[in-house]
């Protein structure tokens, strides 16, 4: 049997909120494999998808810079807190991802360390912020935004450079109210809880639906339900949480009493232009990134 450390029990509690006795069950039920864990603790019914997110364990920022149609965002990490606060740090990231925005070509980090940015390429600034600031420094992700066709691309960054979002809208509109309508949206998926997997039910990974599906079945096997009924709860589970996580059905964080699509709606009406949510991004510092 896999040992099961303090550690990781810590950090699975750190990522679900499930109690500790509770993480060290299914840790040893699970091998000590942290992502079967996650999944036992959620067929269990003792934590909800999308609810909790893992606190970030890294330090660093996360900043954006927008460019009109486009925007770009990236993870700059670093070891420390105090570091990750000098103007020194800042301004490296802020050279970055300028860059990111301006460059449809830096579209992933390795891109982005390799092109020339003020007389050198960007790996060879990153490095020269390690020797300056005693620290490693990584650029750990790196991702642009743009909408195909006319629109705006909107950003907002929380808690200190801690989350960051973007959010591309496609219309043949301008002006001050477009803008502010792409960063109420940005502001809506950095708060939303649960947060936003994909701008309609539609749009949702096929392979995540899955994955729901099978874990809302072995629940239902575990409330003893009748098996003629499984595949009406399990669809009805199913149609819960694509509701909860698709952006355009999700009540706005601002005015919870209209939806998203509806305050897209009141806006097509005020300006009398089309609008669509063309996409979003969003990184939170430190977070678990997918394999």
């Amino acid at each position: 049997m896999a040992e099961i450390t303090a550690q990781v029990v810590k950090a699975l509690r750190d990522q679900t909120g499930a109690g500790m006795m509770d993480c060290k069950r299914v840790l040893q039920d699970a091998g000590g494999d942290l992502k079967r864990a996650v999944e036992l603790l959620r067929e269990r019914g003792l934590v909800k998808a999308g609810k909790r997110e893992g606190r970030a364990t890294s330090e660093g920022v996360i900043a954006i810079a927008l460019s009109g149609a486009s925007g770009g965002m990236i993870e700059l990490g670093c070891e420390t807190d105090f570091v990750a606060r000098t103007d020194d740090f800042v301004r490296l990231a802020e050279t970055l991802v300028q860059a990111v925005a301006g460059d449809p070509s830096l579209d992933s980090v390795e891109r982005l360390l390799d092109a020339e940015i003020d007389g050198g390429k960007a790996r060879e600034h990153v490095t020269a912020a390690i020797a300056k600031l005693g620290e490693n420094v990584v650029v750990k992700r790196a991702q642009r935004l743009a909408v195909d066709g006319p629109g705006v691309v909107g950003g907002y960054v929380h808690a200190g450079g801690k989350l960051g979002v973007l959010v591309a809208l496609a219309t043949s509109s301008s002006g001050a109210e477009i803008e502010s309508l792409a960063k109420d949206l940005a502001m809506h998926v950095a708060a939303a809880d649960p947060s936003p997997a994909a701008v309609s039910r539609e749009d949702v990974a096929p392979e995540l639906l899955e994955s729901e599906r099978s874990i809302y079945r072995k629940q239902a096997h575990q409330e003893g339900k009748p098996e003629k009924v499984i595949d009406r709860i399990v669809e009805g589970r199913v149609n819960k949480f694509l509701a909860e996580i698709a952006l355009l059905e999700q009540a706005f964080v601002k005015d919870p009493d209209r939806s998203v699509e509806t305050l897209l709606r009141d806006t097509v009406g005020s300006t009398g232009a089309a609008i669509a949510i063309a996409g979003f991004a969003r990184f939170r510092l430190g977070e678990a990134l997918p394999e």
